[in-house]
């Protein structure tokens, strides 16, 4: 089965940018299941039900989110009914919306996706180990399910790395989101589980961290607000990191990150050539 994750939706660039992407994407790697994280993608802040749909429409399967999931008050109402949309799970009991959902892939695999939040220099929310593992006790690869996404949407790098070697040879991915920046790490861990510490953003690199640099800086500089910090809207660059896993165990044979358009150097895994590890 062919994975792919996009990191973090920056604001309108990052979002036309994954709109016309992703059905290039899913052909060029003939992918099963596409991932977006898109927390940041309502202006930077949050996301709404009409951007939603806009990605489901462009081919993107599950959206996962993080810190600024209610930043758009709408989600709050709209959550619930959107199976393909995830919270972190790790938010207190009651909240509205899932921290992780069962998809079928376009080849009719069983997927679960699971969103959880860092807290070192975080929200202090519950434990998202915790919550990982109840996830991981009920699901397990190949037993009740094919493959296995966590999205680890955290500040600090020791926290995702944490992560993946707790989920290592339990979960066929697990990635990190939040930093906005892509890591060079991608490498699958000795159980078998392929991990990347950060996805990277979809968004505009001519910027802090995809907002527009006025205002980042003269707080770094001043520190004084003089205005709202806005999305920088120049071309954006689609981060993200494709995955392929072994039908027989569904953790991963090989990990290789994306990054298309905009100002970062491209780079696309080279797999229509070498054909799939396996007969599915």
């Amino acid at each position: 089965m062919r994975l792919v994750y996009l990191g973090d939706i920056v604001g309108r660039a990052g979002r036309d940018a994954v709109v016309e992407r992703a059905g290039e994407i899913r052909r060029r790697l003939d992918a099963d299941l596409l991932i977006v994280n898109g927390e940041n993608a309502a202006g930077g802040f949050g996301i709404t039900q009409k951007i939603c749909e806009d990605l489901y429409a462009a081919g993107v399967d599950v959206i996962s989110t993080g810190n600024h999931v209610w930043d758009q008050r709408e989600l709050l109402d709209y959550i619930d009914s959107d199976p393909r949309l995830i919270r972190p799970i790790n938010f207190p009991a009651g909240t509205p919306g899932r921290g992780a959902t069962m998809v079928e892939s376009a080849r009719g695999h069983q997927v679960l996706v699971i969103n959880a939040m860092g807290r070192i220099f975080m929200d202090p929310l519950d434990d998202p180990f915790a919550g990982v593992e109840e996830q991981l006790a009920l699901c397990r690869l190949r037993e009740s399910v094919d493959a296995i996404v966590v999205d680890i949407h955290a500040e600090a790098s020791s926290e995702k790395m944490a992560m993946g070697h707790f989920c290592d040879g339990r979960a066929s991915f697990v990635v990190g989101s939040h930093s906005h920046v892509p890591t060079a790490d991608a490498q699958i861990l000795p159980g078998g589980t392929a991990y990347q510490t950060d996805a990277g953003m979809c968004g505009d690199y001519d910027s802090v961290i995809g907002m527009e640099k006025t205002e980042p800086l003269n707080r770094f500089t001043r520190k004084i607000a003089q205005g709202r910090f806005a999305p920088a809207m120049g071309e954006a660059t689609v981060c993200g990191v494709a995955v392929e896993t072994d039908p027989a165990t569904g953790l991963a044979v090989r990990v290789a990150p994306i990054r298309l358009g905009g100002r970062l150097a491209e780079t696309f895994p080279d797999w229509a050539a070498q054909g799939r590890a396996a007969a599915e």
